[in-house]
């Protein structure tokens, strides 16, 4: 399969993508080194191979979820320019 001039401007013509005349014969080229790549790797036989979540066979360990408030209530009050207590005091924005 391969991809020819007038197809790269159909495509970009309906996907509303302006492009230039001279980027058209460089654009059907890269589009068909990708096809042609993509055609290779159909041919490969992954019959008995495994799908990998990841390279490295490993299961992670569960861990105990824990509340914490990080113990830095103060320091994050001390930026606000009015604040009550625990909580920032913030204007009325609905009435």
């Amino acid at each position: 399969m391969s991809i020819e001039k007038n197809q790269v401007k159909k495509v970009a013509k309906l996907s509303r993508i302006s492009l230039d005349e001279s980027k058209v014969e460089s654009l059907s080229k890269d589009l068909n080194s990708i096809i042609n790549f993509v055609e290779q790797l159909n041919k490969l036989d992954t019959k008995d191979t495994k799908p990998l979540s990841s390279v490295i066979d490993k299961t992670l360990e569960p861990r105990n979820d824990k509340v914490n408030d990080g113990k830095i209530k103060e320091e994050i009050l001390k930026n606000s320019p009015n604040k009550n207590e625990d909580f920032f005091i913030v204007p009325k924005v609905i009435e």
